[in-house]
């Protein structure tokens, strides 16, 4: 008794089982991403405070620049003067007079200035010294 399978059967065995192989090798092969460029990373929130912020008696800062890094203008009684300024965190850091300072958001009370009291979107460089938008 032959138990030999024909020689056709032989060869569309093997096809079938080439194709089904190759087959399952496409479907779990990982497919490549699509190429695009990466995001720009955010802009650093410090970057709404661009614009000018007044202050009482004609004083102000102003904010101009972006992507964190800014020029930082300050009107005082003594004349505005400018400085760099970067972000950090959800302040911007610049150096005035060799001395370290930073602005943060504020509110009118929290500047410790009564003229300023009342008023809800302000900066503050410290007690005493704030600056508001409305």
């Amino acid at each position: 008794m032959n138990t030999s399978m024909p020689w056709h059967l032989t060869a569309a065995l093997a096809l079938a089982l080439s194709l089904a192989a190759c087959g399952d090798r496409d479907a779990a092969a990982p497919t490549a991403p699509a190429s695009s460029a990466p995001a720009p990373p955010p802009a650093p929130s410090t970057d709404q405070w661009i614009g000018q912020w007044n202050g009482p008696e004609g004083t102000f800062v102003r904010i101009t620049g972006g992507n964190g890094h800014y020029d930082v203008t300050v009107q005082n009684l003594d004349g505005p003067r400018t400085f760099v300024g970067m972000a950090v965190g959800d302040a911007i850091g610049f150096e005035r007079d060799g001395k370290q300072e930073v602005l943060r958001a504020s509110n009118g009370e929290q500047t410790g200035m009564k003229w300023l009291a009342g008023k809800k979107d302000c900066l503050k460089v410290r007690t005493g010294e704030g600056y508001c938008r409305d």
